[in-house]
């Protein structure tokens, strides 16, 4: 409870803050009732990621370079990367294209599939979701090809059902705000998963993520992710994790393989990217936003990282 300070406490576990940061945009949502036989190919999405919940049945995930992986009821998987795939009933089966199969519309998000032979049943939930921050985009690019998981505890067997119960029925309904409403549905459910596979993984135990975890590279990492317009130097990122400069310094790119400016530049520029693609904002906002003094620096710095001018990133996706 607040009392006289009426200031909401920051967070203070940086890859929480990272979690927190995740958000979907794009999200289209479908459950199909399969019956077999039937199969179905999916089309590479680029920037987006897809994910299939079996609430009944069976079915097989092929993803290339990858072995067949079995869903069945209660199994969560995600294809991170926006790879092509296919699910299929049996793994003989032939695939049809998304697109040819017919489907009935509920909304603009929401879709149901019937399709298949008429045997055995096989119902899914399906999902192709965007992340719209950086740190998302980043976590995406440590994921596996395929992130599955097989088994929840009761308690989150139970909760994943009540969930996709809920976004099915905001999807028929389209109440007020609906949309918000399963967009932070989906980011739920997916953080869960991802949150599962980093805390269970070896390779999540490396790199930016174990970075994350540490308690003061983590929390330097934080504050760059916070105030990335901030006159960050290396002394004053040290001053401020309680370390001394040389071995903050160190520890830093015994971590992350690179140095914190090198760090900080890469991710301001992220930012700037993304927010080119985003808003009409001017480069001089821009600049200032991403901690540069002058229009000019943030060129200079944004043409060094991405081999081109931020204007002929604009003009490109204004194309």
């Amino acid at each position: 409870m607040l009392r006289n300070n009426t200031e909401i406490p920051e967070l203070i576990d940086p890859l929480g803050e990272v979690l927190h940061l995740l958000r979907l945009t794009g999200t289209l949502y479908s459950r199909a009732d399969l019956t077999a036989p039937w199969a179905i190919d999916l089309p590479a999405f680029q920037d987006c990621m897809m994910f299939h919940v079996v609430t009944a049945g069976q079915c097989w995930l092929f993803v290339d370079d990858e072995e067949p992986r079995l869903l069945q009821q209660g199994s969560l998987a995600l294809v991170p990367h926006g790879n092509g795939h296919s699910i299929r009933r049996s793994p003989d089966d032939k695939p049809v294209p998304l697109f040819d199969i017919p489907v009935e519309q509920i909304s603009n998000r929401y879709e149901i599939m019937n399709y298949g032979g008429g045997g055995e049943l096989t119902q899914l939930t399906c999902g192709v979701v965007r992340f719209d921050h950086v740190a998302g985009k980043q976590l995406m690019e440590l994921l596996p090809r395929v992130l599955q998981i097989n088994s929840w505890s009761n308690d989150e067997g139970n909760w994943l059902q009540s969930t996709l119960r809920f976004i099915a029925h905001e999807a028929r309904t389209l109440q007020p705000g609906g949309e918000t409403v399963i967009t932070h549905l989906a980011d739920i459910l997916i953080i869960q998963a991802i949150r599962s596979w980093i805390n269970s993984a070896p390779e999540a135990k490396q790199g930016w993520l174990a970075a994350l975890r540490d308690s003061h590279v983590g929390q330097a990492l934080a504050l760059i992710h916070r105030e990335p317009e901030k006159n960050w130097t290396v002394a004053s990122l040290a001053k401020a994790v309680g370390m001394s400069r040389s071995g903050f310094s160190a520890r830093f790119t015994n971590l992350l393989g690179e140095s914190v400016m090198r760090y900080l530049t890469h991710w301001r520029m992220q930012l700037a990217h993304q927010q080119l693609q985003q808003t009409t904002d001017s480069l001089s906002i821009l600049a200032d936003r991403t901690g540069y003094q002058s229009e000019a620096a943030f060129c200079r710095a944004f043409k060094r990282v991405f081999g081109v001018s931020p204007g002929s990133i604009r003009h490109t996706d204004a194309t």
